[in-house]
């Protein structure tokens, strides 16, 4: 098993979709990339601590490769947009990659620069390497599976998941 760390706007939105993906094992909200030990989501939200929303997937490198992983988290958010997802307006709503080891490094990077052929935007995501992931708070896991029917649920993750869904079984 391997581990990335991925931030691409709400976490609850990345949640719902990784958790869909055959070849991941395990799909956790929490905070990372900022400077403030033990973040809460009332910190995290108010935009100083420096940490980004993320998702810390968990997955079967021999089911699913990191570079498919990528292409996923690519297709699930805007890497073109600093510090913004729609709605979500902040650096904890950033583009970030944390990677553990350089070969992930290494991947991320050539990823991110095959992709950008197909932005006419410059690709901003954050490449980082992960100093310290803290799990969300509870209430926060496995959002969507609990509230399908909250207006967030319904407006926002489930067209983003549904597209995803539909492009990865297409391809």
């Amino acid at each position: 098993m391997e581990e990335i760390i991925l931030g691409g706007g709400c976490f609850w939105c990345l949640e719902a979709i990784f958790q869909r993906i055959d070849g991941i094992d395990s799909v956790v909200s929490g905070y990372a990339g900022g400077h403030t030990d033990n973040p809460t989501y009332e910190k995290v939200l108010i935009g100083d601590t420096g940490h980004a929303e993320v998702v810390k997937v968990r997955f079967n490198s021999k089911k699913i490769t990191l570079e498919q992983i990528l292409k996923i988290f690519l297709l699930a958010h805007d890497p073109t947009t600093l510090n913004r997802q729609g709605a979500d307006i902040g650096t904890q709503y950033r583009s970030i990659i944390l990677y553990s080891n350089e070969k992930q490094r290494k991947i991320i990077e050539e990823v991110i620069k095959k992709a950008q052929g197909e932005y006419s935007d410059l690709i901003v995501t954050e490449v980082k390497k992960l100093e310290k992931f803290y799990e969300a708070e509870g209430y926060h896991r496995d959002y969507y599976n609990n509230n399908p029917n909250v207006g967030y649920c319904r407006f926002v993750i489930k067209p983003k998941l549904d597209k995803i869904i539909n492009e990865v079984s297409d391809s």
